[in-house]
């Protein structure tokens, strides 16, 4: 018998509530709530970010709907999202592309991941990358308003320039070398 269960809070998940894991400072989980909820009470949970490329090498980045819960309208990495209770971060990755952008049948590489703090939003952040891709990325949902593929010295002059329209997860990878092959530091 395992030494973890599941506090459910709610009596019955419904189609329109993302459900999350809760987890501790260990990233173990230990109760299921809705999303809203988790975000609002700053609790830990987990996110998965998805980096895509065309084969020029430069990195799509997506336009986050005005309707979203954070950052709103600014640009963000490929595909975001969080982890869905009982979901694997792979899956909630491959999920998470073909929602957002439209995008199936890639295989994904883990790149990094971030313990959950302030900086993230208060979620354990893993970081994948889904290669260069031939398809462009379709937008899906109603997530995304539209994006655009950056090369490294475009990306280097919105961080510079336009902070304030990026998401802090975009910038916090652009910091840390982890968004163009060439510069990424071996994780």
């Amino acid at each position: 018998m395992s030494d973890h269960y599941y506090i459910p809070l709610l009596p019955a998940p419904s189609a329109e509530i993302e459900l999350v894991d809760i987890v501790d400072e260990t990233d173990t989980p230990f109760a299921v709530m809705p999303l809203a909820t988790a975000i609002k009470q700053s609790l830990f949970r987990r996110a998965v970010l998805v980096l895509v490329y065309d084969r020029a090498g430069r990195l799509y980045l997506q336009r986050r709907s005005r309707t979203k819960q954070l950052y709103p309208g600014r640009l963000d990495l490929s595909a975001t999202g969080h982890v869905r209770a009982g979901e694997s971060r792979l899956d909630a990755a491959t999920r998470e592309l073909n929602e957002e952008l439209g995008l199936t049948g890639l295989r994904l590489t883990m790149i990094a991941s971030v313990e959950a703090s302030h900086h993230t939003g208060y979620a354990f952040v893993s970081l994948f990358s889904a290669g260069a891709v031939d398809e462009e990325p379709q937008p899906l949902s109603d997530e995304t308003e539209g994006g655009l593929f950056v090369d490294q010295e475009e990306a280097a002059a919105l961080v510079e320039n336009f902070r304030e329209q990026l998401t802090p997860g975009l910038v916090y990878f652009w910091e840390r070398g982890l968004l163009f092959p060439e510069t990424r530091l071996t994780p």
